[in-house]
């Protein structure tokens, strides 16, 4: 048997303003569309930026429905409408921010993994890594380089 480990690096800023402008504008984004999230269930509400490589950002919130299944992540609704859009732009970064109606959030919370596996999809498919930010409505901000940094060992179509 051998024994192996997993480490990922990631930078942890304090506050959204000490980020490079880039990435201060394209949470900003996701903060506005945040606000525009369909969350009466959960009243816990997301929003995602993503950035193309031509400088379109496209955005999405979550979509919640009273059969819980059929609700939508807002990453995922940003990354599948960026790929409809603009199927032949890499995906360089999504910034991804939350808010609850019932409590402050201050910790940042990452993307689940049913979206950390659509993004993947298209990290694997674009062969190029899409940059991950994400925070709570106040507080820090945490960015990997990469969704695989998040995501060890991911599924991809070569096991298919």
């Amino acid at each position: 048997m051998i024994e192996k480990q997993f480490t990922t690096s990631y930078q942890v800023y304090d506050h959204l303003d000490e980020m490079p402008e880039e990435d201060i504008q394209l949470m900003n984004k996701a903060c506005e569309i945040r606000d525009q999230a369909y969350a009466p269930y959960s009243q816990f509400m997301v929003g995602a930026a993503v950035l193309l490589e031509n400088g379109e950002i496209v955005v999405g919130s979550n979509q919640e429905n009273a059969a819980y299944p059929s609700g939508l992540c807002a990453e995922r609704n940003a990354i599948y409408q960026a790929g409809s859009l603009y199927p032949k732009e890499k995906i360089l970064a999504i910034a991804i921010t939350v808010k609850s109606q019932r409590k402050k959030v201050i910790v940042p919370a990452a993307p689940c993994g049913a979206c950390r596996q659509a993004i993947a999809e298209y990290e694997f498919k674009q062969q190029h890594p899409i940059k991950i930010m994400f925070m709570a409505e106040i507080g820090k901000v945490i960015k990997v380089n990469a969704l695989l940094d998040i995501l060890p060992l991911a599924f991809d179509g070569s096991y298919l």
